[in-house]
């Protein structure tokens, strides 16, 4: 992999995140996963705007979703949990729901990091990304090691509008043209 070029020239922008853990066994006092993303969030810099916890329900995550869409004070959401192939994994049906558009790349990468990792067993998540009304949606697969793969190799990455050549922060005043 190239490393990684942060042009220090450039001022840093905060991005204001929301996290949402789905679980229907985590609580705040054993969410393992979302506390290890809100840690890496505010060491990067950015403001985590909200966070909350949600049963794997397709219709409640997808109400949150489009809660979180239409917070002009919300420039991105980030999920951990319910990603995987069971029946109760619902989060990336719900993500998909409120796309309008997909991130391919974002699955491709974050499996060809986790593959580095774990391997095979990479194929039983379905991280996925989009965009809706200029907010990114990124939704990670709930271990502590897949949040750790996909902040660390991709999302700090591209939620920094220093790195070069290009980035996620330096377009989403684009996000919405029409």
């Amino acid at each position: 992999m190239p490393p990684h070029r942060i042009d220090e020239s450039r001022a840093f922008v905060p991005v204001r995140i929301a996290l949402m853990t789905v679980s229907d066994t985590r609580d705040i006092t054993n969410d393992v996963s979302g506390d290890t993303l809100a840690a890496r969030i505010a060491e990067a810099g950015h403001v985590l705007a909200a966070r909350t916890i949600l049963k794997d329900d397709q219709a409640a995550i997808a109400a949150q979703l489009r809660a979180w869409i239409d917070d002009p004070q919300i420039d991105a959401v980030i999920s951990t949990g319910g990603t995987g192939l069971t029946g109760r994994d619902v989060t990336v049906e719900a993500f998909r729901s409120v796309f309008e558009k997909e991130i391919d790349g974002f699955s491709v990468l974050f499996h060809q990091i986790s593959y580095e990792k774990i391997g095979t067993s990479t194929i039983q998540s379905r991280a996925c990304a989009g965009v809706a009304k200029g907010t990114y949606l990124f939704a990670l697969p709930g271990s502590p090691g897949a949040v750790k793969d996909g902040w660390d190799g991709i999302l700090k990455w591209q939620l920094d509008i220093r790195y070069r050549p290009c980035n996620f922060v330096e377009i989403m005043p684009r996000l919405e043209e029409r």
